[in-house]
């Protein structure tokens, strides 16, 4: 087999909810990519905007999920994906032109990973947009890896190979609003598949995150932790990422 016909595709999911215009935007630099993806699947979360109309205007696949919530609308994006790897951003991401073939070439590193995420600079900082992301990404990262016994995956910017996430799409939240969708895929991947941090899948982000709904996103956080940790507390993830190694 040609070292081209192994280069798996890239389904690039987009969850997305009366975000039409930061949508618009994503999907544009999308559609510029140096690797074009298999698909892009716009999961319109019961918008009451123009999402997807916006979607569709691009090309995009558009999965409804009358059902309110993230964990929903990611879930149904990566069941309706058809590619070999499933890409994931959020409507406010903003991938450079590479985006796409990082996915590629991070997913075709030896060993080969289960699953990899990224990093970012928030875009619409006037000052030290990518030293704020730094910070705040270096600290979920560090903390949710003391959680979960391996490294954790960021929405706004990760990959998880198709047959990896048919693994464990059963195990996944998909109902409880109030979940962190990305961290509760960490979870559900669990310490004996391999979950990679790759630099080359750095996107721009907006920063609204530290503008609003900071104590919502750690009662999110703490609730995903809860619920994960009842079925496997910290000290047993890591005895089974060691045991593992």
């Amino acid at each position: 087999m040609s070292a081209a016909a192994a280069r798996p595709t890239v389904s690039v999911v987009v969850p997305a909810r009366d975000d039409a215009d930061e949508l618009d935007r994503c999907l544009a630099l999308l559609a510029a990519q140096s690797v074009a993806p298999l698909e892009v699947v716009v999961v319109d979360n019961a918008s009451r905007d123009a999402t997807a109309e916006v979607a569709r205007r691009w090309g995009a696949v558009v999965v409804p999920e009358p059902r309110l919530g993230i964990p929903a609308a990611a879930a149904a994006g990566y069941d309706a994906a058809r590619g070999d790897v499933i890409a994931r951003l959020d409507a406010d991401s903003r991938p450079g032109p590479h985006w796409v073939r990082s996915v590629v070439d991070s997913m075709t590193t030896d060993p080969a990973p289960d699953a990899v995420t990224g990093t970012g600079t928030f875009v619409d900082l006037r000052h030290g947009g990518r030293l704020a992301c730094t910070l705040y990404l270096g600290l979920y990262y560090a903390l949710t890896r003391l959680a979960l016994g391996h490294t954790a995956l960021w929405g706004s910017s990760m990959a998880v190979r198709r047959n990896a996430w048919w693994a464990v799409r059963d195990a996944v939240e998909r109902h409880d609003p109030e979940v962190h969708d990305d961290m509760d895929l960490a979870f559900a991947l669990g310490p004996h598949r391999r979950l990679a941090r790759d630099r080359r899948l750095h996107v721009g982000v907006s920063a609204r995150s530290l503008r609003s709904g900071r104590r919502r996103r750690f009662r999110r956080a703490w609730r995903t932790l809860r619920s994960n940790w009842a079925d496997a507390p910290p000290w047993i993830r890591w005895w089974e990422h060691w045991r593992g190694q």
